[in-house]
């Protein structure tokens, strides 16, 4: 990878369907193996409940930095190809997935397609997103001007699993 025309970027990954530690694991294996990505730190994996409807599994959520050579719409490509790959399903918004992989920031930029929003929309509100995200960059600033690990602070409804 040409490291003048890379770009930091990071992703949020959840697994509620089967065996939910090695669905990250194997979706971090996959991100890996392709030519445009480089992965350079993982969380820990954390447990949270369910956003949305309740009668579905707890999930384990985890936070992938990476250095990437494509565009923000490549990129989005690549992470719904490994979902697709893996045998991710859409049944209901929120709903039970075997993975999940959203892309929270890319860089320093901003879009706002109908399918492709950076920063992840959502994101400053989970704290499944915001206590991994801190673990491994505290000191990014976000969108909202605080810090990761201040946006993080208070995220007792996230608990970290040892695998």
């Amino acid at each position: 990878m040409n490291a003048k025309t890379t770009v930091t970027c990071y992703l949020g990954l959840g697994s509620n369907i089967g065996d939910r530690g090695a669905n990250l694991a194997e979706a971090v294996q996959r991100l890996a193996q392709i030519p445009a990505v480089e992965i350079v730190r993982t969380s820990s994996i954390y447990e949270t409940a369910p956003v949305g409807p309740q009668d579905q599994p707890d999930f384990f959520n985890q936070v992938v930095q990476a250095e990437v050579n494509c565009t923000p719409r490549q990129l989005l490509e690549l992470v719904q190809g490994i979902e697709q790959k893996m045998g991710r399903v859409h049944t209901r918004r929120w709903g039970e997935r075997i993975i999940d992989i959203d892309v929270l920031l890319y860089g320093d930029e901003t879009i706002d397609e109908s399918d492709l929003q950076i920063p992840h929309p959502r994101m400053l509100a989970r704290q499944f997103v915001l206590v991994p995200l801190a673990e491994i960059a505290p000191d990014l600033v976000l969108s909202d001007g605080r810090r990761a690990a201040d946006a993080a602070a208070g995220g007792a409804q996230v608990r970290r699993v040892e695998l």
